[in-house]
């Protein structure tokens, strides 16, 4: 068998990359979901589209998956802070809603801007306002094992009680101090002590509350993670995931509480892989920062949510990527062109893994050897631009037989999640619709070279960028970089 490559993944717990060994029959997946209190924004969602290719790269290698991917409707304070007040409450409050309207409406858009990704479903997707006992009881365990202290604002985690705290974030316990946010907490014994159970202020009562052996108040934010991750997928798991900007601190102290209440001194989860952000003139793009561009933003431009997958999956998930309006509008011109090539091979054969795949191929050597090849990229800390690469291969190869063609196209697709062996071109809006055919040079590969240089000047790999653009220089395309991203046009198609 050509394919069937060691599945290797960058573990942030190390920040190395690793072979994965699932625990068990089932990997268990946990990935950190969303605080619904406002409209998720295009940066949120590209950790949800690598987590699903994550999970497709999963079940291509063979392996039975169960995803968890919650959703937080309590807990979450402004700005992550110990005090401050709780996201959902504010906002209810601005826009004139019940809390429990308001996280109602905003999870319902962050699940339709899932499937309009093309987003596999989660296995559950449990809501943190429905696993305040399992808070309250996964508290008391701490209490019971000496590691929480309680002040007039809560109830505490004792971080200089967790001997490997800060190991995730690559910091030792007096680093994490200094690195700290400086919020100043009455009582507080250490700066990064975070908050379990946070209290009600005297004279004020919160809009969520419960009741608990420390009196009425709410479950602080970290605390909610490791409650529902165990309760469904059982006190240790394979992966976790998130985006980059929970890795000092949110998934940190996720370690360090899940890890003191099991006590058993062994890894409460395997694997930490983290996405990078997504920037909008060399800023994260953020809800803050007011460049919080919705998925339906796009949508009401022309662009295709799956054109925006497209644009995604053409970088890798932890190189940070530069948001423009070129960008994804030559990720939907080759989008459109895709369609137009896979349309005459429909209908797909259903291939969701290797051992499908090569199966259905027979005796066709070539198609083994692109099947392989496909497991190498994927199996490579999931290299979806190489995935693509190859895609575009076996659309132009002479040597694939028509059925081998259509299995390899499948295959590609079952990891790129772009539908296509059911989305039609005129389902895609304007954008790119006019971009010129090249007679002698393939669009679709030279724009996968812009991006991919774009994506080596973003990490500043210089030399990798200028040996791109010699490339393209050899193919007759002229470059222009400028503050919406980088131009090209073919003046001397080569």
């Amino acid at each position: 068998m050509t394919g069937d490559h060691e599945l290797r993944l960058f573990n942030s717990l190390g920040r190395r990359l690793e072979t994965f060994e699932p625990s068990g029959d089932v990997v268990g997946l946990y990935s950190c979901g969303p605080t619904v209190y406002a409209f998720p924004h295009i940066g949120n969602m590209r950790a949800y589209v690598f987590a699903d290719t994550l999970r497709r790269a999963l079940r291509w290698k063979g392996y039975q998956v169960k995803h968890v991917v919650n959703i937080t409707d309590v807990g979450h304070a402004v700005a992550d802070t110990e005090l401050g007040d709780d996201k959902l409450e504010l906002a209810a409050e601005r826009e004139q809603r019940s809390v429990a309207e308001l996280a109602k409406f905003y999870t319902e858009a962050f699940f339709a801007d899932l499937a309009d990704l093309n987003v596999l479903p989660a296995d559950e997707h449990p809501r943190a306002t429905a696993y305040i006992d399992e808070m309250i009881e996964l508290v008391r365990g701490l209490e019971a094992r000496g590691v929480t202290y309680a002040i007039p604002s809560g109830v505490y985690f004792d971080t200089s009680q967790s001997p490997n705290y800060g190991e995730l974030a690559m910091m030792d316990l007096e680093g994490q101090r200094e690195g700290a946010r400086l919020e100043h907490v009455e009582g507080r014994r250490n700066k990064t002590d975070f908050a379990l159970w946070r209290a009600e202020e005297p004279g004020r009562q919160r809009v969520m509350r419960w009741d608990s052996p420390w009196g009425w108040g709410a479950p602080g934010w970290h605390l909610e993670c490791s409650a529902m991750s165990i309760a469904l997928l059982g006190p240790h798991f394979d992966v976790h995931t998130g985006g980059i900007d929970h890795r000092e601190l949110h998934h940190v102290n996720e370690i360090a509480q899940s890890e003191a209440y099991l006590g058993d001194g062994k890894p409460w989860v395997h694997y930490w892989l983290h996405n990078e952000f997504l920037r909008f003139n060399e800023q994260k793009i953020a809800k803050s920062a007011g460049t919080a561009t919705r998925l339906a933003d796009l949508t009401a431009a022309g662009v295709h949510p799956l054109a925006y997958r497209l644009f995604l999956l053409g970088g890798h998930y932890r190189a940070q990527m530069d948001f423009t309006t070129a960008g994804v509008d030559a990720s939907q011109a080759a989008l459109r062109r895709l369609l137009g090539r896979v349309a005459p091979l429909r209908p797909l054969p259903v291939v969701e893994t290797l051992a499908a795949a090569e199966a259905q191929i027979g005796d066709d050597d070539v198609a083994r050897q692109m099947l392989g090849d496909l497991d190498a990229a994927v199996s490579s800390d999931l290299n979806t631009p190489q995935v693509l690469a190859l895609l575009q291969q076996a659309l132009r190869h002479d040597g694939l037989t028509d059925e081998g063609r259509r299995v390899v196209v499948s295959a590609s697709d079952a990891l790129l999640g772009l539908r296509l062996a059911t989305l039609e071109a005129d389902e895609l809006g304007a954008v790119g619709a006019d971009a010129p055919e090249l007679d002698e040079a393939d669009r679709a590969e030279l724009e996968q070279l812009v991006a991919q240089r774009t994506q080596a000047r973003a990490d500043r790999d210089w030399a990798l960028a200028d040996r791109i653009r010699d490339q393209l220089a050899e193919r007759g395309v002229v470059l222009t970089d400028t503050a919406e991203g980088t131009e090209w046009k073919v003046e001397q198609p080569g």
